[in-house]
């Protein structure tokens, strides 16, 4: 069951938190990380809404010689659908106006995936299906709901793991050669118990 934050601010006509409060921490082969803790007010409003209304789907994936459920549920919003929630229409607004020198073009895809509970999770990974296995991008993701680790380690190894602690608002940006040189993961956990939905914006072509 979903436990709501005590600190969270459900006063959501403010809007967005100012992204120039992020701070940037740069990583080695030209990747950086973009971190905001509590950067959505009534997070945990937008939670409950979006677990409520989104059509969360199901999928199975081959993995090596066997077809295997994907451990957690998911929803695709492509460049001409209609986002499920005004607040997402806001945070990508804020977010197409703050990278927009580095980015050079508007955030157009926006992904939700819902970890129901501690068994959910997603393996390491960078998102390089598409221009994020040749250029360098930007992909922000907002995290409601109870808190989760987002681990971060340089691809092949050779240095430290970065480690988020992820919820109720969140917001994490991953750009330059973050995609290529670095890759991300949401482990298991046995002490998590509560569900959180990850909201993922990318700019066209980056999967």
């Amino acid at each position: 069951m979903f436990q709501a934050s005590l600190l969270d601010d459900d006063t959501e006509e403010r809007g967005p938190r100012p992204l120039s409060s992020a701070r940037r921490t740069p990583l080695a082969h030209g990747a950086w990380v973009d971190h905001l803790p509590s950067w959505i007010p009534g997070a945990d409003a937008l939670f409950e809404r979006l677990h409520a209304s989104v059509p969360w789907r199901a999928e199975r994936r081959r993995m090596y010689d066997r077809v295997v459920d994907v451990p957690r549920l998911l929803a695709f919003y492509d460049e001409d659908d209609p986002l499920p929630d005004p607040v997402l229409e806001e945070a990508k607004a804020a977010l197409d106006a703050h990278y927009a020198e580095e980015l050079d073009e508007p955030f157009r895809t926006v992904g939700l995936c819902l970890y129901r509970d501690g068994r959910d999770s997603v393996a390491w990974h960078g998102d390089r299906i598409g221009r994020g296995s040749k250029e360098d991008t930007i992909v922000a993701i907002l995290s409601v709901g109870t808190t989760r680790s987002l681990l971060l380690r340089p691809r092949g190894g050779g240095g430290p793991t970065i480690r988020h602690e992820l919820g109720h608002g969140d917001l994490i940006v991953m750009g330059g050669s973050c995609q290529r040189t670095w890759e991300h993961a949401v482990p298991k956990s046995s002490r998590v118990t509560g569900p959180r939905i990850s909201i993922q914006f990318r700019p066209r072509g980056v999967r």
